[in-house]
């Protein structure tokens, strides 16, 4: 018998530490890459190996059944199980149920040749039968999935099957032809299918680093693919987003943040965020700028900490204009924890600022509006009994001094008493003015004509170290207004700028000038309205070089009543006096005013026409100043260091040069006048004024004992004086049952104040004429000389 080319028994060792090798390994690669198929199923089946070989091993010291039977089986089921880990690879369907009963079957077939036909032929044949029909399945499952032959890997498998199946059919045929002995082909064929399997392990081995490419290049695929998506979406968000390193140079920036930031792409390739804090200062919400360590960037690189809902400011772009963004800012960092990024998200708020900004100049508007609406409900209230108080104190004052020696030393008193009456009907009349209250004289106005005649006013009450100069255009658009209450406006900001010099040498400036409609300077509500109406702007502004006004002045400055004068020397009334007859001529008023260097204020008013409906030749005068005001007007009356402007009327005159408006001239022709009022102190006082004066008056008090005396003698009277504001019913329905009466009467109306609509209530009604009743009681003997003549 020929010696085996090979021994068995250490072919058999050397098989079983191959198998255990084979299981460790494929069992690691299936704990580290579970989604792979396949190294589980070839771990399994290198564990069975080892089971068949060691049958093979112990033949002879063992029962035949394991060493035969089970060995055999082993070999096969370690065959059927690399076949199923194949088909787990490739993602084929692996029916336990079939592999269970395939398995049974094996070692059933194994046992009925052991047990039945004893014969080593049967059962060799039966393995090899068995072991070339899995690998004909193998090759099968392998054309089928790659059938264009583009892996090659698994082409090399099939080959290798191919020489498997050979070297079995081979192993099949050269025993009972050939009669090579059966121990000897045994240890060649398994040197053989030794180094086959050890072939087919790297083979799955390099199925499973293919299996790991293949998924890394569909991982960076994937990974690029959304890099791509998560770069578009970026890109065309509508919020910016800007990635910065640690160094502060700019990693990516979107459209968005390169729009809000006036940005080019070459820019923001080459950009650094210290630029930024040079020419782009982030402002804080509430307007100031942020010092270093307030900025986003540098609070997240200091803390590590991302930060919400940051309101800032930047001025960016071209125009260097203000723009603000709701900033978010977070860090991002490596795996090791370090900061690598830091991200910047935010939006665009500019236009929700501006809206707040809007809202919050609307909540004050409202809230103004609300004082004037409130103090007017007042003034309506109390001007009429104030008035007529003052009334009576003023004429019976007047006539008290009639009836004394001009010498006497309670004609001073008695002057006190009336500066004192004049002063309260002065409040009054302001109250009126800041409610809109009072009438509104409204006619073609030349601004420039009334900024020259209150600069002559101004001229006697300042310094010679005061510099006044008008700076008007030579042809000005006509304004509608009230020439009386702009010359009110414009003292009392002349008289502010006085007191803002304190003493000191300064300027006070007035400019007149013409401005069309679309004149960026114009405050934009103004310039609709007067582009819809097609008339041009006339800004009158008032500046000076004085003390200035703080934040908290400023916010307060319209307030009734609120003054930063001493007792005594301002009601607090001034300025809202000057925005109520701004906006009562439909005229916008601007302030601007810094702490130590000066205020200028600046009013415009819509003109009555526009600036192309000028002539030719006035065109041409625009710009140029007239020739009655000299740019800076002489001072001739110098006053006293720190005086300052209490009002617009001259002092008032001594005692001995003072000439009552009420004083005792008999009238000519003597009238017969009716007098209502239901006042009885200024009933008595009216009586007195006009008897003195010659005139026959009946007085009443009650409405309907009036209209009587009307109805029994309609011819018996000559005038009719009436008070508007009477309980039970006013003065107009009293003026329209007298007239209804006697259509010829003359009847005028006395109010403390007017209205639009009174007058044009009082015209319908028939009444000759509404007297401003804080001039009533002076305006009598005129208003009876007129009317009832």
């Amino acid at each position: 018998m020929p010696t085996p080319l090979f021994d068995l028994p250490t072919l058999l060792a050397l098989r079983i530490g191959v198998d255990a090798l084979i299981a460790i390994a494929f069992w690691a690669l299936m704990r580290r890459y579970p989604a792979i198929g396949g190294p589980g199923w070839w771990s399994v089946s290198a564990l069975v190996s080892i089971v068949g070989s060691a049958g093979l091993w112990l033949r002879g010291s063992a029962p035949e059944f394991f060493t035969v039977s089970m060995a055999n089986s082993a070999l096969t089921a370690s065959a059927l199980l690399a076949w199923m880990g194949l088909r787990s690879y490739l993602h084929l369907p692996r029916p336990p149920g079939w592999i269970a009963l395939a398995l049974g079957i094996l070692l059933a077939w194994q046992t009925v040749f052991l047990l039945v036909w004893d014969l080593p032929v049967l059962r060799q044949t039966f393995f090899a039968l068995t072991s070339i029909a899995i690998i004909v399945l193998s090759m099968r499952d392998i054309v089928l999935s790659d059938p264009q032959r583009r892996v090659p890997e698994l082409q090399a498998l099939k080959w290798l099957s191919v020489l498997e199946a050979s070297a079995l059919a081979s192993f099949l045929v050269a025993t009972p032809v050939l009669k090579v002995p059966l121990d000897v082909a045994a240890s060649v064929a398994l040197f053989f299918f030794l180094l086959a399997r050890l072939l087919r392990v790297v083979l799955y081995g390099s199925l499973v680093t293919y299996r790991l490419r293949q998924e890394g290049d569909r991982a960076r695929k994937d990974l690029q693919s959304r890099e791509v998506e998560l770069r578009t979406l970026v890109e065309n968000l509508s919020a910016g987003v800007i990635v910065l390193r640690p160094d502060r140079t700019v990693v990516t920036i979107n459209t968005a943040a390169r729009e809000f930031l006036g940005w080019n792409e070459e820019t923001a390739r080459t950009a650094m965020i210290e630029p930024m804090a040079r020419d782009w200062r982030l402002m804080r919400e509430d307007g100031q700028w942020m010092v270093r360590h307030e900025v986003p960037f540098e609070r997240v690189l200091a803390s590590g900490q991302p930060m919400k809902s940051v309101v800032m400011g930047v001025k960016a772009g071209a125009d260097k204009q203000v723009r603000w963004a709701l900033c978010n800012a977070f860090p991002e960092n490596d795996v090791l924890g370090g900061l690598r990024h830091v991200v910047f998200t935010f939006v665009d708020v500019t236009s929700l600022k501006e809206a707040q900004d809007q809202h919050r100049v609307l909540e004050q508007q409202l809230s103004q509006s609300q004082k004037m609406e409130a103090l007017g409900t007042l003034a309506g209230g109390v001007a009429h009994d104030f008035n007529n108080i003052l009334a009576a104190i003023l004429g019976n004052a007047d006539l008290a001094r009639q009836d004394l020696e001009p010498g006497s030393l309670a004609r001073e008193s008695l002057h006190e008493i009336s500066t004192a009456a004049r002063r309260g009907r002065e409040l009054v009349r302001q109250i009126l003015a800041f409610s809109r209250q009072q009438p509104l004289a409204r006619t073609s106005l030349d601004l420039g004509h009334t900024v020259g005649e209150t600069c002559r006013l101004l001229r006697t009450a300042i310094t010679p170290q005061i510099e006044l100069v008008v700076q008007a255009g030579g042809v000005l658009l006509p304004v509608r207004a009230d020439a009386t209450q702009i010359g009110q406006v414009l003292l009392n900001l002349g008289t502010n700028a006085i007191y803002a010099l304190e003493g000191r040498p300064g300027r006070i400036e007035y400019r007149v000038e013409n401005l069309s409609n679309d004149d960026a300077r114009v405050p934009r509500e103004l310039s609709k309205a007067c582009q819809a109406a097609g008339v041009d702007v006339v800004s009158v502004s008032v500046s000076d070089s004085g003390c200035g006004m703080t934040e908290g002045t400023l916010k307060r400055m319209y307030e009734p009543f609120f003054t930063t004068k001493v007792v005594g020397q301002g009601t607090g009334l001034g300025l809202p006096v000057v925005l109520g007859i701004v906006q009562a001529h439909d005229g916008v008023i601007e302030v601007d005013s810094r702490l130590g260097e000066g205020t200028q204020f600046r009013l415009y008013f819509p003109a009555m026409e526009a600036l192309g409906a000028m002539s030719g030749v006035q065109r041409d005068k625009v710009g140029t100043p007239p020739a009655s005001l000299d740019g800076t007007m002489p001072l001739d009356l110098p006053v006293s260091s720190g005086s300052a402007l209490s009002s617009a009327t001259p002092n008032p005159p001594s005692v001995q040069q003072e000439k009552s408006a009420m004083a005792e001239t008999p009238s000519a022709l003597a009238r017969h006048i009716l007098y209502l009022d239901d006042d009885d102190t200024l009933v008595f006082l009216v009586r007195r004024l006009l008897e003195r004066r010659g005139h026959r008056v009946t007085a009443f008090t009650d409405q309907r004992e009036a209209i009587e005396a009307v109805r029994q003698q309609p011819d018996a009277f000559h005038l009719m004086l009436t008070d508007y504001n009477m309980p039970g019913m006013s003065g107009l329905d009293v003026a329209r049952e007298v007239l209804a009466l006697s259509p010829a009467l003359p009847v005028a109306v006395a109010s403390g104040y007017i209205t639009d609509e009174l007058q044009a209530e009082a015209l319908a009604a028939g009444v000759r004429e509404v007297v401003f009743k804080t001039d009533a009681v002076e305006s009598f003997c005129e208003v009876v000389a007129r009317l009832a003549g």
